[in-house]
């Protein structure tokens, strides 16, 4: 499955995760399909979004 990257947030930062799982939850309310994931080759928490399929025919 594709995602797109909303935002990044570090890994590093005290409180962990919390403010990638904030930033998803505003993204939820407004009726995205937002997730944290952890890039660790980055070392940090990214918000996606899944990619939407296209539909139709592709010439």
């Amino acid at each position: 499955m594709r995602r797109t990257v909303l935002e990044k947030f570090p890994a590093g930062d005290p409180r962990g995760s919390r403010h990638a799982e904030q930033y998803a939850r505003h993204r939820r309310d407004e009726g995205l399909a937002a997730e944290v994931v952890m890039d660790l080759e980055s070392d940090a928490f990214l918000v996606v979004v899944p990619q939407q399929q296209q539909t139709g025919r592709h010439w």
